[in-house]
């Protein structure tokens, strides 16, 4: 199927590593442009190398997305290199275990800093951009938003504010014909997540119960099943779309009844 996203530039915070690498490899398949925009240079940069090699345009852009001027800078930058902006992917961020019996006030706020605030920031100064473009939105979320987890309230919150947000924006933008939508993720086999796993007493016992408990394929989502799903989300393939929480987990949050 052809999504029509021939040269189409696309902003993708935390692109390098993980899932975010999984959508500007997607990205790049359909000819796309995708924008990586992290605080890793050699990161972007080694991506884009890759990337290249088969023929990919990957232009990247380092920014601490904590600072809200950077947030700015990275969308100044595109717009500079490219003078346009058809979609925006909000992907960066990380589970930080900062939980209500063993966290504090800075670590609380500075985790929805870290996952939550510059979600609305690169929306906000991508939005003039979009609107000229007619472009879309899609954020990753997560289901702790819907599940919990434990030890993780910043984490939860700044997800319940990712799909709060989603639908809000879903709304708000409706007069300009830009449709923002969400990617729900549970259990994605990725080198953080492969990390955080081997922390764990006995990580091979772990992650087979974890396994156990997704419903189709008692296995792992994939980056690449996360990707396609984003990337035909931003595509006008799903032109009638929007305001959506899709959850691309197997069944893991809605078929538990199942196990």
């Amino acid at each position: 199927m052809n999504l029509h996203l021939n040269e189409k530039v696309i902003i993708v915070t935390g692109g390098a590593r993980g899932i975010g690498e999984g959508i500007t490899t997607a990205l790049v398949m359909e000819g796309a442009i995708p924008v990586i925009v992290g605080r890793h240079a050699a990161d972007n940069q080694a991506l884009a190398t890759k990337l290249a090699a088969v023929g990919g345009m990957v232009y990247s852009v380092e920014a601490e997305l904590n600072d809200p001027a950077e947030c700015k800078k990275a969308v100044q930058i595109t717009l500079e290199r490219f003078g346009r902006i058809d979609g925006l992917i909000n992907n960066a961020g990380e589970n930080d275990g900062v939980g209500l019996e063993n966290g504090n006030y800075e670590a609380f706020m500075s985790s929805l800093h870290k996952n939550l605030v510059h979600y609305y920031l690169m929306a906000q100064y991508a939005l003039p951009a979009l609107k000229q473009s007619k472009g879309a939105i899609v954020n990753i979320s997560s289901k702790t938003a819907e599940t919990g987890q434990g030890n993780t309230s910043a984490y939860a919150a700044a997800n319940g504010g990712r799909n709060a947000l989603t639908r809000e924006w879903a709304v708000e933008l409706l007069p300009y014909g830009i449709r923002v939508n969400a990617v729900i993720v549970a259990e994605c086999w990725t080198p953080l997540y492969e990390k955080c796993l081997q922390t764990q007493p006995n990580p091979e016992a772990t992650l087979a119960q974890i396994k156990s408990r997704i419903p189709l394929g008692q296995r792992m989502t994939t980056p690449e099943e996360i990707a396609n799903m984003v990337v035909f989300l931003l595509s006008k393939r799903s032109s009638h779309t929007t305001g959506q929480l899709v959850h691309v987990d197997g069944g893991y949050v809605h078929l538990d009844r199942v196990i």
